[in-house]
C-alpha cells in the first residue's frame, strides 16, 4: 500500500471514529442531538423541551388539585419547568390550602383541608392524539419512597373502556422498588379494568449498573393494529396482543387514538413519602412519536 493510500485510510478511520464518538450520548446528560431517523417511519410529533420556561401551552394542558387514586399531591402548573434541555417535574413538600374543602365531606378530594405535597401532571389531550406508532420518552426518575412517576396514554371516553397504556410506572410493590409496564381495558363491571401488567424489580437493572438511577433511560411503546409492545432501553418488558384487549361491549380501545400523559404522583401506590428527602425530581429529556 502506498503512503498516499495509507494516509487516506488513516483519515477515513479517524473520521469514522470521530463521528461515532461525537454521536455517543452521555447517559447522565440531556441529549441535544437531532431526533434519529427510523427506517420506514416518520417523526410526526416531538417535544425536546429545549426552550427554558413553561412547557408549550399549544401542546400540553395541566391538571390541577387532587385528581385521582387518593394521592397526596396537589397538582400545579408551578411544579413543571423546562430548563437546560429537560422538563423538570418536581415533587415538593409544601402545604397548600384546598379551596374545595368541606368539613365532614366523604369525598376524598374535598375532605382534606390541606395538601402536604405538590407536583405536576400534564397531558396532550385536546392537542395531540395518535393511532399507532412508536413512542419514545427519554427520562430520569427519582426512586425515593413515595414517588410515583409515570408515562402513560389514555383514550377518549370513560375509563377503563377508553383504554390505558402505562409505558412506564415506578413505585414500590410489597415494599420492593419496581418498574411497571401495563395495558388496561374495560370489563363488565363499571370502573374495573382488565390488566396485562408486568412488574420488574429495580434490582434487575441496578445489579448490572449501580448508577442506573442516576442515568437517563428510553421508554418505548411500539403500537400497531396487532399489538402493543413496551420496552425499556430496548429490552422488551411487556407485550399485549390486541386480540385480547376487548371491552365487555366488544369494542377495542386500542383501535382508536390515545393521548399522552406525564406526571409525578406522591403517595398512594408510591407509598409513604414522609421520611423521604424533597424535592423529588422527575426529568424528561424528550418525547418523540413516529408513525
Amino acid at each position: 500500500m502506498s503512503n498516499r493510500s495509507c494516509l487516506l485510510l488513516f483519515i477515513l478511520l479517524f473520521e469514522i471514529t470521530f463521528n461515532l464518538s461525537a454521536q455517543t450520548i452521555n447517559p447522565y446528560k440531556p441529549d441535544f442531538t437531532p431526533p434519529k431517523q427510523i427506517a420506514g417511519m416518520t417523526l410526526v410529533w416531538n417535544d425536546e423541551f429545549n426552550t427554558d420556561g413553561k412547557p408549550d401551552p399549544a401542546s400540553w394542558r395541566f391538571e390541577n388539585g387532587f385528581v385521582r387514586n387518593q394521592e397526596l399531591q396537589w397538582y400545579s402548573l408551578n411544579n413543571a419547568t423546562c430548563k437546560d434541555g429537560v422538563l423538570l417535574i418536581e415533587g415538593r413538600r409544601e402545604k397548600v390550602n384546598n379551596p374545595y374543602y368541606k368539613e365532614g365531606n366523604s369525598d376524598w378530594r374535598s375532605a382534606r383541608e390541606y395538601a402536604e405535597y405538590t407536583s405536576a401532571s400534564m397531558q396532550t389531550r385536546g392537542f395531540h392524539e395518535w393511532l399507532y406508532g412508536r413512542f419514545e420518552v427519554r427520562a430520569r426518575i427519582d426512586t425515593a419512597k413515595g414517588a410515583w412517576p409515570a408515562i402513560w396514554t389514555l383514550g377518549k371516553g370513560s375509563w377503563p373502556e377508553g383504554g390505558e397504556v402505562d409505558i412506564m410506572e415506578y413505585y414500590r410493590v410489597d415494599n420492593v422498588p419496581t418498574i411497571l409496564a401495563n395495558v388496561a381495558w374495560g370489563t363488565n363491571k363499571r370502573w374495573t379494568a382488565k390488566w396485562n401488567t408486568k412488574t420488574v424489580p429495580l434490582t434487575h437493572f441496578t445489579q448490572n449498573d449501580p448508577d442506573w438511577v442516576k442515568k437517563f433511560h428510553v421508554w418505548r411503546m411500539d403500537w400497531d393494529s396487532t399489538s402493543i409492545k413496551l420496552f425499556l432501553d430496548d429490552e422488551l418488558i411487556n407485550s399485549s396482543p390486541l386480540t385480547e384487549t376487548i371491552n365487555a361491549d366488544g369494542t377495542n380501545p386500542f383501535l382508536k387514538p390515545q393521548y399522552l400523559l406525564l406526571n409525578l404522583a406522591i403517595g398512594a401506590n408510591g407509598d409513604d413519602p414522609s421520611k423521604s428527602g424533597f424535592p423529588i425530581k422527575y426529568e424528561i429529556d424528550y418525547v418523540r412519536v413516529y408513525q
